[in-house]
Parts: C-alpha cells; structure tokens; sequence
C-alpha cells in the first residue's frame, strides 16, 4: 500500500473510521483486518455525525456514499459496508431495500412477513436467493478500494431460529444443510456469510497493497 494509505496518528496507530451504529459489525471489521496499529471506530462515536442518506440504486452506490462522507468528515480512512438480500423470483428484490422492504419504519419482522407474501405461490425449488455485501474502503487520501461477498441460498416457508437478525430466520444457506442462518452458530454464520467473504476479501486486497 502507497504511503497514504498507512497514514497513521500522532500516536502512530492508524485509525480507520467505520459508518456504522451497529456493533456486531464494528467487532466483525476489527476481526477482519487485524493489521497491526491500527485502531476502528464507529462515525457516530465520534461526534457531530450526520448519517447520510442511501439514495444509491446498488449497493456499491450507498457503501460509497456512506464511506465517502465519513472520510470527508473526519479526514481520516474510513470504511463502510452496503448489504442485503436477492430472491431470483422477485427480480431481485428486495436488494437496496431490504431493510424496508416492508416501510421505512419496518422492523425485521415486518419485513419477513412481507416477503414471505411476496413468495406465497412460488414453490421452494424457486425460492434461490442471496445475501450480497459491498464494502467500500477510502483510504487518508480518498483511494478506493471496492470488494463484495455472497452467500447462495433459498429462502424458507416460515421463521426458524432466534440468532442473527434481518431476513436470517428465512434464509437457508446452501452451504449448510436445513438449517436457517438463525440457526447457526457465530462462527458458523462468519465462515460462509456475505460480509465475512467481503471483509477477507479486503483484508487480502488490502495485504497486497502493503507488501
């Protein structure tokens, strides 16, 4: 990586800023790309953070918008993910909607409920589907670097298991025999899921770059 992008602080670590409030993904980031010296820290611990608005159509487009006004506002490298779910016999739907698939103030239930009426009538050899996450990493001077992960599946008939959150309870991931992602354990869910391949392809992406 140029020297730009192992910029570091006063106190020599490198922080990365990550736009996010949720903290089971800040934890899954610092897993990821443990490189030594660096520090991650979430926009809205940071104060004065606004979170912008996804008016993106893809997920690259909102991870970009996320990622970008974290850097511009704190000046510092920062990094932010855009995921969700595609069911095949839905277009692809519910895709950048997916967290109001239902409305804007859905819960994940709602939006469970929602689209298991949008599947009503499509039998379960119909149902294949994916979780897809884009992450988008700036680094101190505003280079990018842009990676994505998957997980292939189908979706359920009905809610099985009370871990994870989202469209989890649905989803029965092809690489795990009938079990729903709510199912799985952590560690688990992070060997096959969309933001765990998308978070190891970056860290290698990234590895490269500082060689």
């Amino acid at each position: 990586m140029s020297s730009s992008s192992d910029a570091s602080g006063a106190d020599g670590h490198r922080r990365v800023v990550v736009s996010t409030r949720n903290r089971g993904k800040l934890a899954e980031i610092q897993a990821a790309l443990d490189f030594p010296g660096w520090e991650f820290a979430a926009a809205p611990d940071l104060g004065d953070w606004v979170e912008p608005e996804e008016t993106g159509e893809t997920f690259l487009e909102n991870a970009r918008i996320k990622a970008r006004a974290a850097h511009e506002r704190f000046g510092t490298a920062a990094l932010a993910d855009d995921s969700g779910l595609e069911v095949d016999a839905l277009g692809g739907e519910p895709g950048v909607y997916s967290s109001r698939y239902a409305g804007p103030e859905a819960t994940d239930d709602d939006n469970n409920r929602q689209l298991l009426a949008a599947l009503a009538n499509v039998p379960l050899d119909q149902r294949a589907a994916r979780f897809r996450s884009v992450v988008v990493f700036v680094d101190a001077e505003g280079i990018e670097t842009v990676v994505e992960g998957t997980c292939e599946g189908h979706i359920g008939t009905e809610p099985r298991g009370t871990g994870g959150f989202g469209y989890d309870p649905l989803f029965l991931p092809d690489a795990v025999t009938d079990r729903t992602m709510a199912e799985l354990e952590m560690a688990e869910k992070n060997a096959i899921s969309h933001r765990g391949a998308a978070l190891r392809a970056l860290h290698d992406a990234l590895a490269r770059q500082r060689a």
